[in-house]
């Protein structure tokens, strides 16, 4: 399996469309305190993220305006989360632990039939 966290590059959106749900942790530097605050948290706790097709991007580099960076443009730090169907369920402007992101995950129509279909 590819890796919990890997970097946008030049990863898009689509690419995911119907098969996983997107975190992606922008910063305007990988020395970023929240950055990091949220990196720590996402790696304490993977296996809630992985039952729920989550795959995190991280892009800490606004200069290389990564087609994801481009979509979404954030603002300094940014916490977004992308449902499979391409529409963005949440972005935060602060780090958020696992247990509220899975929250937030499990609020989601999508996640809701997934549940009741026994996925």
């Amino acid at each position: 399996p590819p890796p919990l966290i890997q970097t946008a590059q030049e990863t898009e959106l689509s690419d995911f469309k119907w098969t996983s749900r997107v975190l992606v942790v922008f910063a305007d530097s990988p020395l970023d305190p929240s950055f990091n605050d949220q990196i720590s948290l996402l790696e304490a706790r993977p296996e809630p993220l992985l039952t729920r097709d989550v795959v995190i991007l991280t892009d800490t580099d606004p200069d290389a305006r990564s087609p994801i960076r481009t979509e979404l443009r954030p603002r300094g730090f940014a916490l977004v989360i992308v449902d499979k169907d391409g529409r963005v369920m949440l972005r935060k402007p602060a780090p958020w632990d696992v247990r509220e992101i899975t929250r937030a995950i499990d609020k989601t129509p999508l996640r809701q039939q997934e549940i009741e279909s026994g996925r």
